[in-house]
């Protein structure tokens, strides 16, 4: 089973691109992140003209988040648990049915910025609200995959130039133990796992020539459950689709399961 994650920062603008990657690529899972469009606006039907059943958790304008499976979904949650009041479309889990069934979820994690602000102290307690629910997944002691764009730059090397962010959110010593805490519940990264080659990023700012001269981060990650971790095969960044015609500035994550 192939899971991909990819914040594809607005799914309706890079339409053309991301069904390109989806024709060639043909993942089983794939977790979107910043659809930017209501549910309604979603265009399924291109998704399922390629085999896949849909399910979305969108918003107007921003953020918002899908889950596309080629087996069926089952106990399809849209939200966080313990989010009264958060109307912030950024966490859709299901049961990917089959063989052997896997529990996905895809995360779009608060950026934060600027620190200091409201901004910051949301993304901590959605952190907070994200440890608290993986904690109960886990205690199900199934194969468990959460993945999608965490907006945490986990360790200096998963920065180009890691002195450019000591200002942001995405590295701030509290959002990397947050992280951290994530991890130590019993969740494996894949990339970490299977390469962690130097110098592999999933994000690309638009300016300055980030993408051209490699100035990258790596945010986007797949956290998996002792049960999934066993199965695990594979992990691979697909880089070139940040060199693609009217690209996101991420690029796809794909693991591979044996299941």
């Amino acid at each position: 089973m192939r899971i991909a994650t990819w914040n594809v920062n607005s799914v309706n603008a890079r339409l053309e691109t991301v069904l390109r990657w989806f024709e060639t690529e043909q993942p089983d899972v794939a977790c979107l992140q910043e659809i930017k469009c209501v549910d309604e606006k979603f265009p399924a039907e291109a998704f399922e003209r390629l085999g896949y059943n849909v399910a979305v958790h969108g918003q107007k304008t921003y953020n918002g988040v899908a889950m596309l499976s080629k087996t069926p979904l089952e106990d399809v949650r849209k939200g966080l648990p313990d989010g009264e009041g958060d109307d912030h479309a950024r966490y859709i889990e299901a049961v990917v049915s089959g063989p052997v069934p896997v529990r996905v979820g895809g995360i779009y994690l608060p950026n934060g910025n600027p620190i200091g602000t409201e901004k910051f102290a949301y993304k901590l307690a959605w952190m907070d609200r994200l440890h608290r629910h993986a904690q109960a997944l886990l205690a199900l002691e199934e194969p468990l995959v959460l993945c999608g764009d965490y907006n945490v730059i986990p360790e200096p090397r998963d920065a180009d130039k890691p002195e450019a962010w000591l200002g942001d959110a995405l590295f701030q010593p509290e959002s990397r133990a947050a992280f951290r805490g994530l991890k130590n519940l019993g969740l494996t990264e894949a990339f970490l796992e299977i390469d962690g080659a130097p110098e592999s990023y999933t994000f690309w700012d638009y300016q300055a020539g980030a993408w051209n001269r490699n100035h990258g981060i790596r945010i986007d990650h797949h956290l998996l459950s002792p049960q999934a971790a066993d199965r695990l095969r594979a992990c691979v960044i697909h880089r070139d689709v940040r060199g693609w015609e009217k690209p996101s500035d991420h690029v796809p994550v794909v693991i591979e399961l044996e299941v």
